[in-house]
């Protein structure tokens, strides 16, 4: 077997001539652990082609999910915090907004926008994570409010997608206020018969999913997705009892009867267009 013996010991190839793949072509899904090309992961709606995991995206990404060919108007993209309270912990909370504002790219952690869904007008509000924790603060309510006023002047659906930690502890009493503020508004956008879509993903807590993100004329969540207000180590050590298996995922969460069902993303703009069209 000379044809198999290593000739020369080591790598022989200079440093210089090696290839690295370029940053951002790869990523590894976070439930299998298997390495996906980002490429197929666009084409495969950001799901895990090998477990079905829904991995976490953003607003960008769920507009060119949902809007036909991508194209929207982002509405309200201005709105920015202000600082009423003089907020500090370990930075101020106008060095911690721009420094969200700096890494993400994003003003809030919500956008809102208006376009077309399989040729049907829709404005869609959906919330990012990835900016201080998708958490609730003055300009998320302020967008949902103006947002729901949008569809109602133009008679148009609304959904919302939600991602969110809960409450903005840095505008406290403000941020509290924004739950009683965009129910007040979606009890307007009910009397004017305009549908009300909320979809939930992973994860929707707190103060969110004790207000908007429950109050839909149909309520949908991505499979997998966290669902719940309190934690579920503040709930067990409240009850002082051991919590049911998959607690507080969105299978659990529909099984009692919080959900009207659960939709993968990749069939989610055919099923949200489909119920637009049976509500006309």
């Amino acid at each position: 077997m000379s044809w198999f013996k290593r000739n020369k010991a080591g790598i022989s190839t200079a440093t210089e001539n090696k290839k690295e793949a370029p940053d951002g072509m790869w990523n590894k899904c976070p439930n299998c652990k298997k390495p996906l090309l980002n490429s197929e992961q666009i084409e495969n709606q950001y799901v895990c082609q090998y477990c079905d995991y829904h991995i976490r995206i953003g607003s960008a990404a769920y507009f060119s999910i949902l809007f036909d060919n991508n194209n929207y108007t982002e509405l309200f993209e201005n709105l920015t915090s202000g600082d009423p309270l003089q907020f500090s912990d370990t930075k101020p909370y106008p060095v911690r907004l721009a420094d969200s504002q700096a890494k993400t790219g994003l003003k809030d952690a919500i956008r809102c926008a208006h376009g077309k869904m399989e040729d049907q007008d829709i404005v869609i509000a959906c919330m990012d994570f990835t900016f201080i924790g998708g958490s609730m603060g003055s300009v998320v309510g302020e967008k949902i409010a103006r947002s729901i006023d949008y569809c109602i002047a133009h008679k148009t659906p609304f959904m919302l997608i939600s991602k969110s930690g809960g409450a903005r502890m840095m505008e406290a009493a403000f941020s509290l206020m924004q739950m009683a503020k965009t129910s007040a508004k979606l009890a307007l956008l009910a009397q004017a018969k305009i549908p009300y879509i909320c979809l939930l993903t992973d994860p929707t807590t707190g103060g969110v999913t004790a207000s908007y993100a429950m109050l839909g004329d149909i309520n949908i969540a991505e499979p997998g997705a966290l669902i719940g207000f309190a934690g579920p180590r503040v709930i067990k050590e409240t009850i002082k009892k051991d919590l049911p298996k998959g607690f507080q995922t969105s299978e659990f969460v529909l099984e009692h009867g919080f959900l009207d069902f659960i939709v993968d993303r990749r069939n989610l703009k055919h099923k949200v267009a489909n119920y637009l069209r049976l509500v006309k």
